[in-house]
């Protein structure tokens, strides 16, 4: 472990109030991208309210497993022998995202694999909201080619020494991130947080993975991997109705953090004869999500299209007594 204090001055930069009091600046590199998959190194930079880096920490976890694609992180199973468990470093880990809001690049990956490692030491992560760097960078227009983690920095002029060593990637995650919080303050941008719920109900089972891309086969477009599902055998009734049943049929999108798995979630949902939609439109029935004020492509367009919102909870009370679809009683 490391740990090391780098105080920096005040910056001159007039504050909107609303911005958080702090940062805490993740990277994790882990087994590969399922839901299975565990920590083998984790890294947090500590910032101040504007940005400025207050200190370091850097670890080993042992996942107690093969660590995956070495060629990638570079961490083999006899360095990672030796390594503290996940449960060994819990505290000291919660202790640096206590208060802050935890700030990574694709922040749903990281923060999805901490709150899942944290449920597995019956333990809860003491984060309560997220902002992935790319968000910010699209609502300032930056002229990136892409929204790769060394884009970013090269445009900002930050060098990158170790690509996937967490503590690096977690420094140039820093170090980009501070002249964007201070372009976002100057300008008057609403910070896109997101909020993080820790997992109360999760599965281990495997994800079938892809035959090509990513991690051992995984996308790169993002960190859940593809799931196929069978086509829903009933039409769709149209939109939901608050204060009825849900039929069988209805399209049913998801989005932001559930305590209950989103896999798990979605399977309910496909067993209960409701289609399960990866994208929200004019045609989706309900969007279940615990924040419905999100800035998230999914909450945007349900208010767009005026689509009916309920929460996790009430959804999964809905789900107890499905309507049967026509011609199925």
């Amino acid at each position: 472990m490391l740990d090391d204090r780098t105080l920096a001055g005040p910056s001159p930069t007039p504050w909107p109030a609303a911005y958080p009091q702090g940062y805490a600046v993740v990277d994790v590199e882990t087994t590969g991208l399922a839901r299975d998959d565990r920590i083998i190194s984790a890294a947090v930079y500590r910032l101040d309210a504007r940005g400025e880096i207050e200190d370091h920490w850097y670890t080993l976890v042992n996942p107690e497993r093969d660590p995956g694609p070495v060629w990638i992180h570079g961490l083999t199973s006899e360095l990672l022998e030796g390594a503290p468990l996940f449960a060994d470093i819990a505290d000291e880990f919660a202790s640096r995202l206590a208060g802050r809001v935890l700030v990574a690049h694709n922040a749903v990956f990281d923060w999805q694999m901490i709150a899942r490692e944290y449920a597995r030491a019956r333990r809860e992560a003491p984060v309560r909201q997220r902002l992935c760097t790319i968000a910010p960078a699209k609502e300032l227009g930056l002229p990136l080619p892409n929204h790769k983690l060394e884009s970013l920095a090269a445009h900002f002029g930050v060098v990158q020494r170790r690509a996937h060593h967490a503590l690096d990637d977690a420094r140039v995650l820093a170090e980009a991130f501070r002249p964007s919080l201070r372009a976002a303050a100057a300008g008057g941008v609403r910070l896109p947080l997101l909020e993080c719920r820790p997992l109360t109900e999760w599965s281990d089972r495997p994800v079938p993975r892809q035959q090509s891309g990513g991690y051992g086969g995984y996308r790169q477009s993002g960190w859940r991997p593809s799931r196929k599902r069978p086509a829903c055998p009933y039409p769709n009734p149209g939109r939901y109705e608050e204060g009825k049943r849900l039929k069988q049929g209805m399209r049913v999108a998801f989005s932001g953090d559930t305590s209950v798995e989103r896999e798990l979630l979605e399977d309910r949902a496909t067993e209960a004869g409701l289609h399960v939609a990866t994208s929200l439109s004019r045609l989706t029935s309900l969007l279940v999500t615990n924040d419905p004020d999100s800035g998230t492509t999914k909450a945007v367009k349900a208010r767009q299209y005026g689509t009916p919102v309920v929460d996790e909870a009430a959804f999964g009370q809905l789900l107890r007594d499905v309507e049967p679809a026509d011609g199925e009683q």
